[in-house]
């Protein structure tokens, strides 16, 4: 079977986990005394954790540095069996998160980023363009950090290979996305683009108008405790019901539906059915604590496979 082909931008989450019991003498914030540190691979990378966890096979390209927190995204794909070739560069800085953490709840968030330069944006394009013969299936995983700077440039190219392109998309520039094959924005991010909506059914209609716009197959709108949409092609808007138990944390949750999306449709799964399977796999991740996946064992995949045969 043929490589799911994951590009966009990858990211190191780091979590200090402890207890606070004072108040820093030196200014009004909590002392946070760690006692637990650990590493996740988020953004793109997390997208292929989440689909090798469903037992596809991933190519994932994507940009990092010469530094300690690139190498520890490698040592973390390399562990996972994931086939990582980054572009790698002294110039670049791999962007990674800290997130300081007390009984579940996050105190402090600090980043570490910075802008690609050119030459390194277009070193990863040129690799995505090499691959693009030798895959079906594409996923852009827009974290607007720059790695998806040439996204028009892939997205022709995809076209001419007859590659479906799935995308996960950032800021208000939608043009970037032209002619995927299934775009997937939250609500914040569809409000963003196209206004705000009073009821359900604008909503729908903006979403249609944006997929239209667009020339896309599919605009699927993750809408939170308020499940999911998917506007197809010549069809009337799918709604789904969340299916959420209990939420401890939605970072990461855009991933699992984009990779539990792609997977299900490499295997021929309809739209619709796809999206059942990705609406069932954001309600079980969010109820894990960091940037998490999902496995076909928690997803029931191999038990509804038994059922059909």
């Amino acid at each position: 079977m043929k490589p799911i082909l994951v590009v966009g931008d990858c990211m190191l989450d780091r979590y200090w986990e402890g207890a606070v019991e004072r108040i820093s003498p030196e200014a009004p914030v909590p002392v946070l005394q760690v006692q637990r540190e650990t590493q996740r691979a988020g953004g793109a990378a997390n997208v292929a954790l989440n689909l090798v966890a469903l037992g596809s096979p991933v190519r994932l390209l994507s940009l990092v540095g010469e530094d300690e927190a690139g190498a520890q995204l490698s040592t973390l794909m390399a562990q996972a069996g994931i086939e990582f070739d980054p572009v790698r560069d002294a110039a670049l800085q791999t962007t990674h998160k800290i997130r300081s953490v007390c009984r579940r709840q996050q105190l402090l968030r600090i980043d570490f980023e910075q802008r690609p330069p050119a030459h390194c944006v277009r070193a990863l394009t040129d690799r995505v363009l090499a691959l693009l013969p030798q895959v079906e299936w594409v996923l852009l995983s827009d974290y607007a950090k720059g790695a998806l700077a040439h996204s028009t440039e892939v997205l022709a190219a995809a076209q001419r290979h007859g590659c479906r392109v799935l995308v996960d998309p950032k800021g208000q520039d939608y043009e970037r996305y032209r002619g995927a094959w299934l775009v997937k924005p939250n609500a914040a991010e569809l409000r963003a683009v196209m206004g705000a909506w009073s009821d359900e059914e604008e909503l729908l209609h903006k979403a249609h108008e944006l997929r239209s716009k667009l020339e896309l197959e599919h605009l699927l709108v993750t809408l939170g405790e308020h499940g999911m949409a998917l506007c197809s092609r010549g069809k009337a808007c799918l709604r789904m019901p969340a299916q959420v138990r209990e939420v401890y944390d939605v970072s990461g949750a855009g991933d699992t539906v984009l990779a539990t999306l792609a997977h299900t449709l490499s295997r021929g799964l309809a739209p619709e059915e796809a999206v059942r399977w990705a609406n069932k796999a954001a309600g079980i991740v969010v109820g894990k604590f960091g940037t998490a996946s999902v496995s076909r064992e928690e997803l029931g995949l191999d038990a509804a496979r038994a059922a059909n045969e």
